[in-house]
């Protein structure tokens, strides 16, 4: 399932490094955007000409997708029952945040008489921390309970083709729902697909975006 790439661009790098791909350190990829200073990347294991990052990369608008990313260990948190109020995703993240929890994936549902649910993700290390940030939102807000589930994943599709391309997320999904993977959580960027799944699910739901794409060829 593996392809190397000739070229990227810089900020599909970024999303790839970010998303959790081992190719290259994401600071490193930050600093080189920053300063507008293409890199290469070599391998150490055999010659060739490696794959170019660069500032601006036209031919990536020919394709439609760069490649696919994942992260296993990922936890989902669901404040239930929640205040439909204004301000209030700022008294969840606000705490999170002083207790240095990373959030990524956040979703909140349409509001049914006055309340709805609240639920982001995060890397299942941070997890040992939730109870102190836990502790702080519920004396600023209402909830019914809070549901953490540390059986999910996070798959990522990156690529220009997600915003130049038209139906790229309706082909990721058909292919994904004809192999009986649900979705539980969706996230979007220009260049972005995010989607969180059950852990079980990942590697099929790897190899049917790849195949879909045609990574490997």
């Amino acid at each position: 399932m593996l392809k190397k790439l000739d070229t990227i661009s810089m900020e599909g790098m970024l999303e790839l490094a970010g998303q959790g791909a081992k190719v290259i350190q994401i600071r490193a990829v930050e600093f080189a955007n920053k300063f507008k200073v293409p890199v290469r990347v070599l391998s150490s294991f055999s010659s060739g000409a490696g794959t170019m990052i660069t500032l601006e990369n036209e031919t990536m608008e020919n394709a439609e997708i760069s490649g696919i990313a994942f992260q296993k260990d990922q936890t989902k948190v669901t404040f239930t029952a929640v205040e439909d109020t204004p301000g209030i995703a700022s008294k969840i993240l606000g705490p999170l945040s002083e207790t240095d929890i990373k959030v990524d994936v956040i979703v909140q549902n349409v509001g049914i008489e006055g309340k709805t649910d609240f639920t982001f993700t995060i890397a299942s290390e941070e997890k040992s921390l939730l109870d102190e940030a836990i502790n702080k939102i519920q004396k600023s807000i209402n909830y019914k309970e809070v549901i953490i589930d540390d059986e999910i994943a996070k798959v990522s599709i990156v690529g220009v083709g997600i915003r130049s391309h038209a139906g790229v997320a309706a082909k990721a999904f058909q292919a994904l729902s004809e192999n009986e993977i649900n979705i539980g959580m969706i996230s979007t960027s220009e260049i972005k697909l995010t989607l969180v799944i059950e852990k079980d699910d990942l590697e099929k739901a790897v190899k049917v975006l790849h195949d879909v794409f045609e990574l490997d060829k």
